[in-house]
């Protein structure tokens, strides 16, 4: 082994990076490129041929729109192989019976919250009489009665008069 410092690179011949002696050679303007390799092969799709049926199940639409399950029949295509296997993209619900009931029909939904509303006004006139009755009271332990009532009276209405108890309340025809 050589140390280091004797080692005089400007004296050694270059070598090309594959282990021979020649370098490679350095291409100058105006000179015609060496053959290049061919361009990297890719990934093609290539379509396959329809297999026959496996017995599996999946889920899709009828015709309606409604949801469906399908299978896959190894059994119904081995007894009649002139009918093609119904897969989701094939079928549109001709074969099923005809549903003449929801052709087209909009739905017309109303939600009602007079109970909730009307619930809401008995508390604000309870909560009314109780402040009126307690501003006239002159007993004390009458007076600390209606004091508690009034207290539950709000603590009621502040529960229920907001928008999510009225939307949790509300009743759909």
């Amino acid at each position: 082994m050589m140390p280091i410092s004797s080692l005089n690179t400007a004296a050694q011949p270059l070598r090309a990076v594959n282990g021979t002696e020649k370098p490679a050679a350095v291409r100058r303007p105006g000179e015609e490129e060496p053959a290049r390799p061919a361009e990297p092969r890719r990934d093609e799709y290539v379509p396959e041929e329809k297999r026959g049926p496996s017995g599996r199940y999946w889920s899709g639409r009828d015709g309606d729109g409604q949801p469906r399950i399908y299978f896959d029949d190894p059994q119904r295509a081995a007894d009649a192989p002139e009918e093609p296997a119904v897969g989701p993209e094939q079928d549109r619900g001709s074969k099923g019976p005809e549903k003449k009931d929801r052709e087209n029909k909009a739905e017309r939904c109303t939600g009602d919250t007079g109970k909730v509303d009307r619930e809401i006004e008995k508390l604000k006139r309870k909560r009314a009489e109780l402040e009126q009755r307690l501003n006239t009271e002159r007993d004390e332990a009458r007076r600390e009665d209606l004091e508690q009532q009034l207290a539950q009276v709000e603590a009621e209405l502040r529960q229920k008069d907001n928008d999510g108890y009225r939307r949790r309340n509300t009743v759909f025809s």
